[in-house]
């Protein structure tokens, strides 16, 4: 059966979107496949339809809860009851039951943590995995902008799982990131699918601002002008909620915050009102976007700096998913450099945590996982986040029996310096492109070692000239929820049409 054929009778849709065919091609010929395609082209369509051709499981492996839990959601929305995400959302009883009948699933989402747990291993060990798929595959690589330690040992995993047919997925990598991902999954040959970076339809605007001050009232400004729905990242929970709320007293009232400090439930809530039309604008941090199915997004606003240029594109790859002119803006002000670092060094411990831990451990030759966790406490003594434990928990992992203490404490030491300089090296990127007063989107070709070899985009970015009225809306300031209001304001336009003619 052709392909477009299976399309349309278990999804819906009429044709592929640029690069899913090649990719689901090529894995259908059995070939290992490395597949960059942008944010916003459909990566998961990449292993959802080959399910329906292949005998066996889909095993994906993915990075995020929240993203995990959209895909499980969007295949049950296709009518696929086959499908089971093994993470925390699941109780007790629950992932009992899904791991006692696990071959009766097509679809398995998991986390590469999950994939470290010994018993959840072995029952996959039982099945038949028809493929092997990494989502976000950049988290494989060190050099990669989110680095994952058990990313890494995806290889190690794939051999005792026999060494499946495997699809890597990624919008944003550069050339080094994408060559280790083959390397570390031990792929000799992988079939290399590797689309644009380009959004053309999306217009790339930096805009310069004096302060803080006057970057909250340029992005009211924004907000209020602009046609909507639209999303305004921002690298700090708090600030993405004062916003939220400033917004709706400047009466944006269809406007919520969404961050990771909200339990499930509301996360679930917003995103669904988001998606149906129910809210038009969302204050987020970068948790909010990853496996969120809506195409009408038509702006972008970066109030923060990111930290690297590969999730800036991935955060203003959530406009103009349909096709239609969007734009991403981004927000700066002398000093916006400082936030991304010292994010940057509070994701990794500091050398001082480090050595007061090692100071706290028994002076043992080798630092057990038993021992770590018999030591729990030192956990909350010692300061360390949840991603600084878990480095550290990985590390301790990864070294025990094969490294005292002392060499320990060294390997750590140096990892964390590696990381600092690879982040700091980013946002020096980031940096520059924003200060550039070259084209941006050629700027963003030449990092990603991308030969443009399409039409230049018309409009391109605020260097080659952007005019912002072309992204107006109309009166924005109107509950969409009210259907009377809403036939008032019409009948109100009719009316002012009338008396003009």
């Amino acid at each position: 059966m052709e392909l477009e054929l299976l399309l349309k009778k278990y999804f819906g849709y009429p044709m592929f979107r640029k690069g899913q065919k090649e990719v689901i091609s090529s894995i259908l010929s059995g070939k290992h496949t490395l597949a960059m395609l942008p944010t916003g082209t459909g990566k998961s369509m990449c292993y959802q339809l080959p399910g329906y051709c292949l005998d066996g499981q889909i095993l994906i492996i993915s990075p995020l809860l929240s993203l995990m839990q959209d895909q499980v959601e969007q295949l049950m929305k296709f009518g696929e009851k086959r499908v089971i995400g093994l993470n925390s959302f699941l109780s007790s009883n629950e992932r009992h039951q899904a791991l006692r009948n696990l071959n009766k699933y097509k679809y398995i989402f998991i986390s590469p943590e999950m994939l470290g747990v010994q018993s959840i291993l072995a029952k996959l060990q039982e099945l038949s995995i028809a493929l092997f798929v990494v989502d976000e595959a950049h988290c494989i690589s060190q050099w990669g902008y989110d680095f994952r330690p058990d990313y890494s040992k995806l290889g190690e995993v794939r051999g005792k799982l026999g060494n499946p047919l495997t699809l890597a997925l990624t919008a944003t990598a550069t050339k080094k990131v994408r060559d280790d991902i083959v390397q570390s999954l031990n792929i000799q040959d992988m079939n290399k699918i590797e689309s644009t970076i380009d959004r053309p339809n999306i217009a790339l605007f930096v805009e310069r601002v004096n302060d803080y001050h006057d970057k909250q009232a340029r992005m009211l400004e924004l907000v209020k002008q602009l046609q909507k729905p639209g999303i305004i990242y921002f690298s700090s929970k708090k600030v993405a909620a004062q916003m939220a709320s400033i917004l709706v007293d400047q009466g944006i009232s269809n406007t919520m915050a969404y961050h990771g400090g909200l339990d499930q439930e509301q996360r679930i809530l917003i995103q669904q009102q988001y998606i149906h039309g129910q809210l038009d604008v969302i204050c987020a941090t970068s948790a909010f976007g990853m496996g969120i199915n809506k195409e009408n997004i038509r702006f972008v606003i970066h109030y923060h700096m990111p930290m690297q240029l590969e999730s800036y594109l991935q955060e203003i790859g959530r406009a103009g998913r349909d096709g239609r002119e969007s734009i991403a803006i981004l927000l700066y002000s002398p000093g916006d450099e400082q936030l991304p670092i010292q994010l940057a060094e509070g994701e990794l411990p500091s050398l001082q945590q480090i050595d007061w831990f090692f100071g706290q451990v028994p002076s043992e030759p080798r630092l057990t996982v038993s021992t770590l966790e018999s030591l729990n406490y030192l956990r909350e003594h010692g300061g360390f986040s949840d991603i600084q434990w878990r480095i550290v928990h990985d590390f301790i992992k990864s070294y025990q029996g094969k490294a005292d203490s002392k060499v320990l404490k060294q390997t750590l030491k140096e990892f964390v310096d590696s990381r600092l300089i690879v982040k700091r090296r980013n946002i020096n990127h980031m940096r520059n492109w924003i200060r550039s007063d070259s084209c941006r989107r050629e700027l963003l070709f030449d990092y990603f070692e991308e030969e443009n070899k399409n039409d230049k985009a018309e409009p391109c970015c605020d260097i080659c000239g952007v005019e912002l009225d072309r992204y107006q809306g109309i009166e924005t300031n109107i509950p969409s929820s009210n259907k009377e209001i809403w036939q008032d304001y019409l009948a109100g336009i009719l009316l002012t049409s009338e008396l003009s003619e």
